[in-house]
């Protein structure tokens, strides 16, 4: 018995993505997109093929897409490339559960550049309030990001209203969609939005592109400087293999749609499962506005490296958090934003997944999760001599 529940760390390569690059790789010659000969003229157009696929699957123009190596770099690409092309101010908003590439991003721009960064509470579920964010809001606001789902929480944010605000004060807005792009629709102008972020690897690509999208008239300093590759957006070779698996991920991306539902009833099991036969189990973030395939715990009495290792021992492969901030012995700083104790926040479980979840699946789950958090727990008491 092996279960990944991990995807929000990477989810499983899609098979479409395997067909996809091994028809490309034994049909076509490997070659360089920018250069002027006959392979890489044809890589040149396998490269404007994969971005028009990637830009109608989501919903924005061939022209408003930047490929990234993956949800970091475009994260960093549209908060400082935004921030430092605009002049009208150097106030940027954002909340307490941003992904350490937002939050380190604004942490450059408050050091190196004199930007103040305000952050927004949440309450008790990680939800972030419209008001709170009109309340912050100032003329001289340069750019507000918020991530539309929290890849701890599994917390999705009200994020046209929260776009509604920042529009109607006139200020750009950022939404981090990495978590969220799988299950929903992520496009600029679904969203209300001026730019968004996405990670192939959390679509069914390998590892090492992703994208920004930029909606058509918004300024963009490069990070990267060089070449005019992404029209002058990007500098760098462009990366061919990781658009063709991006393509084809995205467009294998309803049949996951299809199934969400189905997911999120396997996932209430799991919640109500956990709730009811592990005792004092919290869990983390909202109940109702939570991602189909994501549920989040605190085991109070435990560790969670502890309860992942038991978890690893049946089979079970999950995350104590973020992929991002794993092996840092500090408590996570999202739960300590919904409140939850330090002591309590390092006894984080993460549990992900997608297609395959099933009701059946779920029951397994709950059984081997109070299996894991019994054995820690009485492991735990006898440590520190309880059972003496």
């Amino acid at each position: 018995m092996r279960f990944n529940l991990d995807h929000a760390a990477a989810s499983p390569v899609s098979p479409a993505v395997v067909a996809a690059l091994t028809t490309f790789l034994t049909t076509t010659d490997s070659a360089n997109p920018s250069s002027r000969h006959e392979p890489g003229e044809r890589a040149a157009r396998a490269l404007a093929d994969a971005r028009a696929q990637i830009a109608a699957e989501l919903g924005c123009r061939p022209g408003e897409l930047v490929l990234t190596s993956g949800g970091t770099e475009a994260d960093n690409l549209a908060i400082k490339g935004i921030a430092l092309a605009d002049p009208r101010g150097r106030h940027i908003v954002i909340s307490r559960l941003e992904h350490e590439a937002v939050r380190e991003s604004c942490e450059y721009l408050r050091r190196a550049h004199g930007f103040e960064i305000e952050v927004l509470p949440v309450d008790e579920a990680g939800r972030v309030s419209p008001a709170a964010l009109g309340h912050a809001i100032r003329a001289e606001t340069t750019l507000v990001s918020i991530a539309y789902a929290s890849n701890e929480l599994g917390t999705v944010q009200p994020i046209a209203d929260l776009a509604a605000v920042a529009r109607a004060a006139g200020t750009r807005m950022h939404v981090d969609a990495v978590q969220a792009a799988p299950w929903f629709d992520v496009s600029p102008a679904a969203l209300g939005v001026d730019a968004v972020s996405i990670a192939g690897h959390k679509l069914g690509t390998p590892p090492g592109v992703g994208a920004l999208l930029v909606r058509a008239g918004v300024p963009l300093e490069p990070l990267l400087h060089g070449g005019g590759q992404e029209r002058g957006r990007r500098a760098g070779t462009e990366n061919l293999l990781g658009a063709i698996a991006l393509a084809a991920a995205l467009a294998d991306r309803p049949r996951l749609r299809m199934s969400a539902g189905a997911i999120a009833a396997a996932r209430d099991i799991l919640i109500d499962g956990v709730l009811r036969d592990v005792p004092r189990s919290i869990l983390t973030g909202s109940r109702q506005h939570r991602l189909p395939g994501h549920a989040s715990f605190c085991f109070p009495g435990t560790a969670g490296e502890a309860v992942l290792i038991e978890l690893g021992m049946g089979g079970i492969v999950c995350s104590s958090g973020s992929a991002c901030a794993e092996g840092s012995d500090e408590p996570s700083p999202t739960l300590l934003a919904l409140g939850i104790a330090p002591e309590v926040a390092q006894t984080a479980v993460r549990f992900s997944f997608g297609a395959g979840f099933t009701p059946a699946v779920a029951e397994t789950v709950v059984a081997e999760i109070a299996a894991a958090v019994a054995s820690v727990s009485g492991m735990a008491r006898r440590y520190s001599g309880q059972d003496a």
